[in-house]
């Protein structure tokens, strides 16, 4: 008989957090709280850093780590160091809000070199070992922009809908192992990196408006999701996109007509 009480009970399992800033700090909190141990990686060692320290001023256990997740040989070697994760969280990438004519060769390059060679690097290093245990769950993060683009985001929409494709691959080709592969996909967050718009009081409105919630989420509302498809409630659910998007996506359009 299922014991319920115990369905999100992490301890006893080690999670990789691969983005340590913004919901990657809250990633790290939640799933430390359930009782995993968080291996907290990040390119700016000092974020990993932060995190790590937050955790275990909280009681939780935690460490540091500085990776790079676009350098795949690098990625192995700490993998090996690390060792045995029985979860790992993918939030690192980053955006260049460009129109498409008005975009560079490299900005193009770091935008897919990070968020769609990133997420390949991890899913092939990450997976290799978790199929050869037997046992994991991969937890990558998309975006409403996977579906519902913009002017401007352009190269940024296509590398969340390619990351997409390559959880439900891996998920069907992981899965005769018993490890799990799924997608997170926020809505519009208030994070360092929305500053721009959040700036911008407009802006900031319409974003808000637009979803069925009428408001921004924070980091931490973020967490439950990632804390939920680590665990075992979500035993049964693998090569999903589980959109926390405040109904982004749900509704149509920006203007509620008379009824």
């Amino acid at each position: 008989m299922t014991d319920y009480r115990t369905l999100f009970d992490l301890q006893g399992r080690r999670a990789l957090l691969l983005g340590a800033g913004g919901i990657g700090r809250e990633a790290g909190l939640a799933l430390a709280a359930h009782g995993a141990e968080v291996v907290c990686a990040d390119r700016d060692p000092e974020t990993a850093k932060a995190t790590a320290e937050a955790i275990t001023a909280d009681g939780g256990l935690a460490g540091a780590l500085a990776l790079d997740v676009t350098e795949a040989d690098a990625l192995a070697r700490h993998l090996d160091e690390v060792g045995d994760v029985d979860v790992a969280v993918l939030t690192a990438a980053m955006n260049v809000r460009k129109r498409l004519l008005d975009y560079t060769d490299d900005e193009f390059d770091r935008v897919v070199g990070l968020n769609l060679c990133g997420t390949f690097n991890v899913l092939r290093g990450v997976g290799a070992r978790m199929v050869a245990r037997g046992t994991g769950s991969i937890i990558a993060f998309s975006s409403i922009r996977a579906r519902t683009v913009e002017p401007g985001q352009s190269v940024y929409a296509a590398t969340k809908a390619a990351l997409e494709s390559l959880v439900r691959a891996a998920a069907v080709e992981f899965g005769e192992a018993g490890v799990r592969v799924n997608a997170i996909a926020p809505g519009v967050v208030e994070t360092p990196l929305t500053a721009q718009i959040k700036a911008d009081e407009d802006w900031y409105r319409a974003y808000a408006t637009k979803g069925a919630l009428g408001r921004w989420s924070v980091p931490s509302e973020l967490a439950g999701a990632v804390v939920y498809l680590a665990s075992d409630a979500s035993s049964f659910v693998t090569g999903s996109t589980l959109s926390v998007d405040g109904g982004w996506t749900a509704v149509d359009g920006r203007f509620t007509p008379p009824t």
